[in-house]
Order: C-alpha cells, then sequence, then structure tokens
C-alpha cells in the first residue's frame, strides 16, 4: 500500500476505546488507494460525546452525538479532508449490531474516508444497499480478516 503520497494526521480528544494512530493512518491509506484518489491530506479526529453533538450541532443542525462526520474538498489537485469519530457512539453501534469495537471504529474511518472519496447514500433502509455500503462493507471485510 502507497502511502507516501497521503499525508494523515490523527488527533485524539478522547483516547479511550479508540484505534491506534498507525492502525488509522493504515485503514485511510487502503481506502484512498483502492479509491485511487491521488494525492490526499486527511485528518483523523477521535472526540467525546459532547464534542461530537456539539460539531453535528453547528454543522448540520442536528443536536445530538453521531457516528461520523467528514468534511472534504479538493484543494490543488489534492483531495482534502477531516473525519471525525466518536468512540461512545461507536460502541453502542458495536453492540448493537454485534460487531468488535474494534470493528465498529475501522467501519467508521472507513465510512468517513468514502465521504471524502466522493461516495454518498440515502438516509434509511436504502442505506445499506447503496454502492457505499457495499464499498464500505468490502474495506471492513479486507482490514479486519483475520481479528478476533
Amino acid at each position: 500500500m502507497a502511502t507516501q503520497r497521503h499525508e494523515i494526521r490523527v488527533a485524539y480528544e478522547q483516547r479511550s476505546g479508540t484505534l491506534s494512530a498507525p492502525r488509522v493512518r493504515r485503514v485511510v491509506a487502503a481506502v484512498l488507494d483502492g479509491e485511487r484518489t491521488g494525492p490526499a491530506s486527511v485528518s483523523v479526529t477521535f472526540l467525546s460525546g459532547p464534542r461530537m453533538r456539539g460539531l453535528n450541532r453547528r454543522s448540520f443542525g442536528r443536536d445530538r452525538a453521531t457516528d461520523v462526520i467528514a468534511f472534504g474538498m479538493t484543494h490543488a489537485g489534492r483531495l482534502v479532508g477531516d473525519v471525525y469519530v466518536c468512540p461512545g457512539v461507536a460502541r453502542r453501534s458495536a453492540r448493537r449490531y454485534g460487531a468488535t469495537p474494534r470493528e465498529e471504529l475501522t467501519r467508521l474511518v472507513v465510512h468517513g474516508t468514502l465521504h471524502l472519496a466522493g461516495y454518498d447514500h440515502p438516509e434509511g433502509a436504502e442505506r445499506e444497499r447503496c454502492l457505499m455500503w457495499e464499498r464500505q462493507e468490502w474495506y471492513v471485510r479486507k482490514l479486519t480478516s483475520g481479528e478476533s
């Protein structure tokens, strides 16, 4: 996986229950390379529930914590973006869907990175039948195979 052309930064406002920085970089790079985005500068930040709620409220007018938010654009031929992940919401989702916390956090990093790469999804029941969901789950299987 060629990551020299990508700049991937990882920040932790909340460290508990998160993925390691090297793991996050591998996940982001795998998606960027797999989607052939070209050079990219991406930051991934793990936020507490209250901070994620505030970001969601300011950005989208939704007054609740959410699992992942991504903002991206292309600047001078380079994909530039920020992905925000809330480990607390991820843990609840993992329990609800029978996934490990590590798998769910990987899913959210993949999901946010796919948004940066230009994917989107409908809301509701169609969400799990769209191309973005298929790509997301393919990456999650690839990146978590052999883990317990």
